[in-house]
């Protein structure tokens, strides 16, 4: 290529120093993944579909992750209990709590819980590493999550007392406990190729699936290999695994826990968006205000501080 020539536009490149869109369409997926793991309650064992996921996932990106992991593999096993912790939290505990909490609960009910994800980061960034929340950050969490619960109480909020809590809402408090500590524990992760960090991490966390769906297969509860199953490993495989947590790790290590805390808020309002989409609810005027809100909220929290 000659001097005069402009250099070749590189997507990928590209992608990658965007972190606002990347956790954007990482929050879309989640949301996804929550709609369909509620659809598919009861006939996918929650068990058996985090560790495929998982298993899936790695397999997809080793071939293109084995390179950096031999160069990488110093540094990860130096880092040992810090990548077990981060496949604990982010990738088995995480995944099971919540597909196993939608075997009891609603995708209302877990919608609104996962509107409280960006509290569970800063308390944890907080605890354990001593930041705390920039004022903008706390105006921005707390408009957004106006803004969803505007949208989840369908502007009515009376309707909060209606809503019914029970076992798989816990699960799912449970599941955003564990990924708060995950996402706080990025902030400690080791200088690797983001591809080594998340093959090793997603292999750790299918290894520590197979036990509990060994337990699932010996008592009976089995995947059934129809459209709706496989539809569902397809899905869950390729994007609310391998490409939301490739965005949300890349979206952290740009800006921040904190800063990319709000964008959880994301989740709940694509889940209206695809439930108004897909189920044929009606758009109504709160949910325009709900978006707006946490839209606003996302852009004011996600701002980067000025130096003095």
């Amino acid at each position: 290529m000659s001097a005069s020539e402009p250099p070749s536009f590189d997507p990928i490149r590209w992608l990658n120093h965007q972190p606002y869109l990347l956790l954007s369409l990482a929050a879309l997926f989640w949301a996804g993944n929550i709609v369909l793991g509620r659809y598919v309650a009861g006939h996918v064992p929650p068990m058996t579909l985090s560790c495929i996921r998982w298993i899936g996932s790695c397999v997809m990106l080793l071939p293109f992750a084995w390179p950096h992991l031999i160069r990488d593999w110093p540094v990860l096993r130096r880092h040992l209990p810090l990548m077990l912790a981060l496949a604990t939290t982010g990738f088995a505990l995480n995944n099971a709590l919540s597909y196993w909490g939608l075997q009891f609960t609603q995708a209302l009910n877990a919608l609104l819980i996962q509107s409280s994800g960006p509290l569970f980061i800063a308390l944890w960034a907080l605890v354990l590493f001593g930041i705390k929340l920039t004022w903008a950050q706390l105006a921005g969490i707390a408009l957004s999550l106006v803004g969803v619960l505007t949208i989840i109480l369908r502007g009515d909020p009376c309707a909060l007392a209606a809503i019914r809590f029970n076992l798989g809402d816990l699960m799912m408090t449970g599941a955003l406990v564990a990924f708060g500590l995950y996402s706080a524990l990025m902030l400690r992760r080791p200088v690797t190729h983001q591809l080594s960090l998340i093959c090793f991490t997603m292999a750790a966390g299918a290894l520590l699936l197979l036990p509990p769906s060994i337990w699932e297969y010996a008592n009976g509860i089995r995947l059934q290999f129809d459209a709706t199953t496989m539809m569902t490993l397809v899905y869950v495989v390729i994007f609310p695994s391998t490409l939301a947590y490739l965005f949300f790790n890349r979206g952290i290590a740009a800006i921040g826990p904190n800063r990319a805390a709000p964008f959880f808020h994301l989740v709940p309002v694509f889940g209206s968006v695809m439930a108004i989409l897909l189920l044929g609810e009606e758009p109504r005027l709160f949910h325009l205000a709900g978006y707006i809100m946490v839209l606003a909220g996302v852009v004011i929290a996600s701002r980067k501080v000025s130096a003095a």
